[in-house]
């Protein structure tokens, strides 16, 4: 039996009218759809729990969108919501902007585009598998502790830390196209551990697929 499972769960749809690339920034809220996502990742884990799963570790990014996230959660296991800042979505330089074609060819946006395998335009994918990575470890450690052999915890993130994360413990190149993303809204990437806390293989869900039709999956999500 694995030691311990870590969830890296992104948030649901976010409210974005404009487009914009949101990243770190506040008050960016859930949509009503986005809601709903939550609610039905909250009632797939107590499903879970009911069967036997031992969920027993909840943590989310500081940022609006993952906490609401987490909040159904947290009712659902009664568990509560620990803010982990390394989890938290990347750093962007055209955060705020709505990033489209014309937008990113203005003359004084090509410095940032030196280098795509950085990438140069925010924050290096290597640094941000490794913070996540890092939280997942600690988060590991805390479900053993609370729940023992087999415990689990779920650590509610944004689709590109999670994505790099995914790529680098499956030794592959970081430098990716972003339409190629397995990383759907509410979609759960499941890191299995062994006794010794090595990595021992990947899993992927998304338990509120039927939602994602028609879902806004905007920039910086």
């Amino acid at each position: 039996m694995p030691q311990a499972t870590v969830h890296l769960l992104r948030h649901g749809e976010v409210y974005n009218p404009d487009g914009v690339l949101y990243g770190r920034l506040p008050e960016f809220h859930l949509s009503e759809l986005g809601r709903e996502m939550a609610r039905t990742l909250a009632e797939h884990f107590r499903e879970r729990s009911a069967q036997g799963a031992k969920i027993v570790h909840l943590a989310a990014s500081p940022l609006t969108r993952a906490q609401e996230t987490a909040q159904p959660i947290s009712e659902a296991l009664n568990l509560q919501i620990a803010t982990e800042a390394r989890i938290i979505e990347a750093a962007n330089y055209f955060e705020g902007l709505h990033v489209d074609k014309a937008e990113i060819l203005r003359p004084k946006h090509w410095p940032m585009l030196r280098n795509p395998f950085r990438p140069s335009w925010g924050e290096a994918y290597k640094d941000q598998a490794a913070r996540v990575m890092a939280a997942a470890q600690d988060a590991r450690l805390r479900a053993l502790e609370l729940g023992g052999e087999g415990a689990e915890a779920i650590l509610v993130s944004h689709q590109l830390p999670i994505w790099a994360t995914r790529l680098s413990a499956e030794g592959k190149p970081l430098w990716h196209d972003p339409r190629k993303r397995e990383c759907t809204l509410t979609s759960v990437t499941s890191l299995v551990f062994d006794d010794a806390g090595n990595l021992v293989r990947v899993e992927y869900s998304e338990p509120a697929a039927a939602l994602l039709p028609g879902a806004s999956s905007t920039p910086g999500a």
